[in-house]
């Protein structure tokens, strides 16, 4: 019996030392934190014949922010993304959506409805959480003011979104952002003491998408599409990202295949879905309308040379086991990365 098997079916976590020696990215999450306390292994979660231990997923929140392109209201749509830094080991160098996981604290402003707001009542639903999973709503936003600057709230119900054309709500906003970045305070403080409801209801659950089994970081996450404010301007925080960009969904695929602009497949399959519509009235009035949300796992499974990535429907995906893969892997379409 191998270390990580005896792990997963004995629970033997005096192993755990060994383990990290072989691979320490298995064990960590977004901020870089040690994930000991949320390790979750079962016997089921072992595939035999690959030597594949499964970690559970974490749950997350991604928000796309959209726009029109040049203040019209014709579009075409833009999007904002972000460049993780380099040096980062979870997807280094890649453009992205702003988001990350779910925190506890997430969970304490989703139970306040004054704080958190409550989403569109057909949103909720579509998660299938018995708490119609306000928590994902609140990570979105927090996520989105850490990483992007933006923060889609507003202080009283007869208000529009948070405005910060004033030079000293834009100064008073940036030291919010950098004290919670630096976690010397907590979105719920800030929130309080600006009298602050989130747009929970402004914002549209898009898509789901859980990391593939054999990764050595799992997320669960929900996306979702908002409106950028139209008085607050996005900007990364030079650390976790260190540049930002407005772009059209088309554009940003494209120079993903011309090998400029370095993509995840659910950020290529979320820009996808984006292209199809001509403009923000459209994006919004189809996610406020969805019936359903699938979930999509997909699998990696050995392929010739290497590895490809088949996505639910696919021919093959129902016999698959996944493969394992490194966290060094390129990103999926580049020379040694997985085909999709």
């Amino acid at each position: 019996m191998s270390n990580l098997d005896r792990v997963a079916l004995t629970g033997e976590y005096d192993y755990l030392e060994e383990l990290i020696s072989c691979n320490l990215s298995y064990f960590y999450n977004f901020e870089d934190e040690l994930l000991f306390p949320t390790i979750n292994l079962k016997e089921s979660e072992v595939i035999y014949g690959l030597g594949l231990w499964v970690m559970e997923p974490r749950d997350a929140a991604t928000v796309m922010l959209v726009r029109n392109s040049d203040n019209s209201s014709e579009g075409p749509i833009e999007v904002f993304m972000l460049r993780r830094n380099l040096n980062l080991d979870f997807v280094g160098g890649a453009y992205v959506f702003p988001g990350g996981a779910v925190d506890e604290l997430d969970q304490a402003i989703a139970d306040d409805q004054e704080l958190a707001g409550r989403p569109d009542h057909k949103s909720g639903s579509l998660l299938g959480t018995n708490d119609g999973g306000v928590k994902f709503w609140v990570a979105a936003i927090r996520e989105c003011f850490e990483e992007a600057g933006v923060l889609l709230a507003r202080r009283s119900a007869s208000e529009g979104v948070l405005s910060l054309v004033d030079a000293g709500d834009r100064a008073l906003f940036d030291g919010y952002r950098q004290a919670l970045n630096r976690k010397e305070a907590t979105f719920e403080s800030i929130l309080r003491a600006e009298g602050l409801t989130l747009l929970s209801d402004s914002i549209f659950y898009f898509s789901h998408w859980i990391t593939p089994e054999g990764a050595p970081r799992r997320y669960d996450t929900r996306f979702f599409v908002a409106v950028a404010p139209p008085d607050q301007v996005a900007l990364h925080d030079n650390g976790e990202t260190v540049a930002n960009c407005w772009i059209s969904p088309n554009d940003a695929l494209n120079r993903h295949r011309n090998s400029e602009f370095d993509l995840i497949l659910p950020t290529i399959k979320n820009l996808e879905a984006l292209a199809r519509f001509s403009n923000v009235a459209e994006v919004i009035s189809a996610a406020s309308a969805f019936e359903t949300i699938p979930t999509v796992l997909p699998r990696m499974v050995p392929d010739g040379n290497g590895v490809r990535i088949l996505l639910p429907g696919d021919q093959g995906y129902e016999e698959a086991l996944s493969a394992e893969f490194s966290p060094t892997m390129p990103l999926p379409g580049r020379p040694g990365g997985p085909a999709i």
